[in-house]
């Protein structure tokens, strides 16, 4: 037994007297979340909204559904926990044991609230972390079998959250490849709306794991109170939203159930991931920057840090590259001004050597006839140049034709009895297995023992779980979560022994983004479509729950339509790269991209970390901006697009926040097409979010960034 499962079990046999209505707040500077036991010893959701001014007032409230409801018992809908125990009886009944708080060392604060079944002696623990600050709080649960026998876990949420409300409106993000993050929104009526994906490795293909929930009436950028709310797991998850008879919402989250019974032994605890969310009272944009304060400072890796500009090779070079053409592309990479080279996909395997996604991976020798000298002979030539060094692997997966494949199919997740079916050619490799994690861990620490130069990872996922059976799982309904268990021992790993080491978190585009995920990666690539156009929703998409600062964007030469400035303008709101043939870029173009380079290292402290304001939707209209600003509002930049405006169509003035009413603000119009400034002109804050400045013109396709400076 150990420690912590000792320690519960004391407290459970030393607990006190059940108080009726004893009230258990969990609270942030501007949230209550609120709990309350009642007189038949169970412990019931009493409020959540706005923090109240007078804790006293939680007192005269009355008890809303049980914090935590079971399957079995007098609730007729959808419930938190199923536990199927091993005489057959599938009800628990939880009565509350203790509560405890506990103020942590990164200033957040854990509430936890203990229950247990008084016929079974099955534990649940219910776990909240409020982040005060940035009015964030993460729960989750840990459920324990003190039975004398294994129980099964049908049904194991993370949370269960209750609303009473006039209305619900729900936005989901859904799409496809290159069509990630697209913001629809509906309203909620009687019955049951369910979010979920059963994918696996790469969860996020068709539907993000995040959403918007709206109170009272349609989401608004500014005003009304939204909760956003996603789960911290890089696997299949559920949010199930069920409206009941009298117009009660429950908001149910975790892993997907979804051929997931997992049994756990006796005294085995299971802990399920997190649920992270926010209430806020300034629409969606306040929620946004909510995330975005709370994840660079407590969740993303190195999220108070720098991000580094770098040009890729993929769409320079696809599959078709040798040594002398990388060289190049190197050296251009230093002309260019950024940080870093990343070499793509198509660098390694010899048998079957990586031209094209149908063969070679999971062989991760360097291709001899492409490579000579390997990769140390790149990792040399970037250091040469002054600039780092980043590599393209996909670790989990493994094409058929393989040399991996023919030694170890006992590693891949395929079915013994059937026909093998492909997506992208390939299939994933079997992370349940320790095996598997040693030689999965073994592909990064063989790459950087061989290689210590090598700065950068670009960790791919293209394909979904497919041919669902494990070799090595005795019982195959564990193999979905123990698939994402094996990949977090492998990540923990790497972050041991290279805990400086940046990775970009890529899956086919966006099929992964989650913030259990972004512990161990410093940015996430959202879509593989770099069409400047689309780029402006899947950002703005994303932007709802991730800051800026994680999210990949690449000037390529989709939609060559557009200009190079308008890609680039579009790229500098993110994390900046490159993947375009700069030799062949006129000579304008790449005067204005190594200036923009130069201008958005300047700038980075206020994109990456400043607050973000989404001052034009995409979604509106033919136009868009966005707006990033210093915390103490003395530095702000405005991206302003048009995009398909119609003729002689009215356009208004963009009106700015987060500034400074009494301040007085130099605005000057920066990385202009020729590479230069515009007039600067002086406004008050008040006149700039009162009354805006025409920002927005009659050409399409077209930017302008402006840069405002309090004096």
């Amino acid at each position: 037994m150990n420690t912590k499962i000792s320690i519960l079990a004391a407290m459970l046999l030393a607990a006190p007297a059940i108080h009726a209505d004893r009230i258990i707040p969990v609270e942030t500077e501007n949230v209550g979340l609120v709990y309350a036991v009642a007189d038949n010893g169970r412990i019931y959701q009493r409020y959540f909204g706005k923090r109240m001014l007078n804790s006293a007032d939680y007192n005269v409230m009355k008890n809303m559904p049980e914090a935590y409801i079971t399957s079995g018992m007098e609730d007729y809908f959808e419930p938190a926990l199923q536990i199927n125990h091993a005489d057959g009886n599938m009800s628990t009944l939880l009565n509350f044991v203790d509560a405890k708080t506990t103020a942590n060392s990164d200033g957040s604060i854990t509430t936890s609230i203990y229950m247990a079944d008084p016929i079974y002696k099955d534990e649940v623990a219910l776990h909240t972390t409020a982040y005060p600050a940035e009015d964030i709080i993460t729960q989750w649960t840990e459920i324990t079998n003190r039975e004398g026998k294994p129980v099964e876990l049908e049904r194991y949420a993370s949370s269960m959250l209750h609303f009473d409300r006039p209305a619900y409106y729900l936005t989901q993000f859904n799409g496809d490849w290159a069509d990630e993050g697209n913001m629809m929104e509906q309203k909620l009526e009687f019955g049951k709306k369910v979010l979920d994906t059963k994918l696996g490795a790469r969860h996020n293909m068709f539907l993000s794991p995040f959403f918007v929930l709206s109170l009272d009436k349609p989401a608004e950028e500014n005003a009304g109170e939204v909760m956003v709310g996603t789960l911290a797991w890089t696997g299949n998850y559920r949010h199930t939203f069920e409206i009941d008879q009298n117009g009660g919402l429950r908001v149910v989250s975790g892993i997907n159930p979804y051929a997931s019974t997992y049994t756990i032994g006796k005294g085995q605890t299971f802990t399920t991931p997190e649920f992270v969310f926010t209430l806020s009272n300034e629409g969606r944009g306040g929620a946004a920057r909510n995330f975005h304060d709370w994840a660079r400072k407590y969740r993303v890796k190195d999220g108070m840090g720098d991000r580094r500009t770098l040009l890729n090779n993929w769409e320079a070079t696809y599959f078709d590259f040798d040594e002398e053409k990388l060289v190049k592309i190197i050296r251009n990479a230093k002309e260019l001004g950024v940080d870093m080279f990343l070499l793509d996909d198509g660098w390694f395997a010899n048998k079957y050597p990586r031209s094209s996604d149908h063969q070679g991976l999971g062989d991760w020798d360097e291709t001899a006839d492409k490579l000579p000298n390997g990769i140390g002979r790149l990792v040399e030539e970037a250091q040469n140049q002054g600039i780092l060094f980043g590599l393209w692997i996909e670790p989990e997966m493994v094409n058929p034709k393989s040399e991996l494949y023919e030694n170890h199919k006992d590693w891949v997740i395929t079915l013994p009895n059937r026909e093998e079916y492909y997506f992208r050619n390939q299939l994933v490799l079997d992370l349940s297995n320790p095996k598997v994690q040693d030689f999965v861990f073994g592909v990064v620490d063989d790459l950087k023992t061989k290689y210590p130069g090598i700065a950068f990872f670009k960790w791919d996922c293209n394909s979904p779980i497919t041919n669902i059976y494990s070799p090595y799982e005795k019982n195959q309904q564990h193999l979905y979560v123990d698939y994402v268990r094996g990949l977090y021992n492998v990540l923990d790993r790497i972050a041991e022994k290279y805990p400086d080491l940046e990775m970009m978190l890529c899956s086919g585009g966006g099929g992964r983004c989650d913030y259990k995920a972004l512990e161990y990666f410093t940015e996430f690539w959202p879509s593989d479509n770099t069409d400047p156009i689309e780029r402006l929703f899947i950002q703005y998409g994303m932007s709802q729950v991730f800051p800026a600062k994680t999210q990949c964007a690449h000037v390529t030469t989709w939609n060559s339509s557009a200009s190079l400035k308008f890609r680039t303008d579009v790229a500098m709101m993110g994390k900046l790269g490159f993947d375009i043939r700069v030799d062949e870029l006129p000579e304008a173009d790449l005067k204005y991209a190594k200036h923009a380079v130069k201008e958005y290292n300047r700038l980075k402290p206020v994109i990456l970390d400043g607050d973000q304001y989404r001052l034009v939707s995409p979604y509106e209209g033919n136009y868009a901006s966005t707006m990033y600003v210093t915390k103490d509002s003395s530095h702000a930049v405005v991206f302003a697009f048009n995009v398909y405006p119609r003729y002689n169509e009215r356009r208004e003035n963009v009106k700015m926040q987060g500034l400074d009413p009494s301040a007085t603000y130099e605005v000057t119009e920066i990385c202009r097409q020729n590479a230069t400034k515009g007039r600067v002109s002086t406004y008050s804050g008040d006149y700039l979010m009162t009354v805006g400045l025409p920002m927005f013109s009659g050409s399409k396709m077209t930017s302008s960034i402006y840069e405002l400076v309090k004096k």
